[in-house]
């Protein structure tokens, strides 16, 4: 795969992840949606959705990696760094480009997303917190104990799949993407309730960009200071469960 190939194919793959998986936050969250407080199952799904729809797109151009976690495990397990940049300029590029385009679909109901005069605090009408919909958000916050969730939980993402690579038959018949678009949502399920389940860098840090620069009402801040967790301990699960991929098998 050329390097031209491999970045087209990662940002048209990612776009379409967080262009689903954004989308799918906004519904739940955001007023006059319809699908809004429709809850977390909902969203583990979309986000797996998304995870199907981007990988398979982008599969034919660059394998579908789309995650800088899942990028470097297999670089820690194979020793290949040469085009390792590539796709993490394409995964951030296309993380970016998805988190507006799911701001371009919900667009009149973030307009909408105001104080309404008289609105009493707590109620229904409450203006909805925005960054939660394009990037995660611990629900206790304790740096040791996020960071560690996060590498826990993309451990389990990035060992898996490499383990997949060892099952012939899921290569063949083109269902590798679906079964890790399942064990997206399991993940999101079971290990995704104390962070929110970042287990993907492009997939926090890009939409969190684009959060800090749109003109979205009632913005709120786009905490900088949370954001290097779902960054590095993404990255720290992928290197380890490439390394233990590696030693085990």
């Amino acid at each position: 795969m050329s390097n031209g190939d491999i970045f087209v194919g990662e940002v048209i793959g990612t776009a379409i992840l967080i262009l689903f998986g954004a989308g799918v936050c906004a519904a739940v969250t955001l007023r006059h949606s319809k699908a809004r407080a429709s809850g977390w199952v909902v969203i583990a799904f979309g986000w797996g959705f998304g995870v199907l729809a981007g990988a398979y797109t982008a599969a034919p151009l660059s394998g579908g990696q789309l995650n800088p976690a899942v990028t470097i495990g297999i670089a820690v397990d194979t020793g290949k760094w040469d085009k390792v940049w590539v796709y993490l300029l394409g995964q951030i590029v296309g993380a970016m480009l998805g988190a507006v385009l799911a701001y371009l679909v919900y667009l009149a109901q973030f307009q909408a997303n105001v104080r309404k005069e008289g609105t009493p605090e707590g109620s229904d009408d409450e203006p909805a917190p925005t960054l939660g919909i394009f990037s995660t958000i611990p629900e206790i916050r304790s740096p040791v104990a996020n960071l560690v969730t996060e590498i826990i939980a993309t451990m389990s993402l990035v060992l898996p799949v490499l383990a997949f690579g060892l099952t012939k038959g899921l290569g063949e018949s083109g269902t590798t993407v679906l079964i890790v678009s399942l064990l997206v949502v399991g993940i999101g399920l079971s290990l995704g309730g104390p962070t929110g389940y970042a287990i993907n860098p492009a997939r926090d840090l890009g939409p969190r960009i684009v959060h800090a620069f749109l003109p979205i009402p009632n913005k709120g801040t786009s905490d900088w200071g949370y954001s290097w967790i779902p960054v590095v301990g993404p990255l720290i699960g992928g290197a380890l469960a490439g390394l233990v991929y590696n030693v085990a098998f």
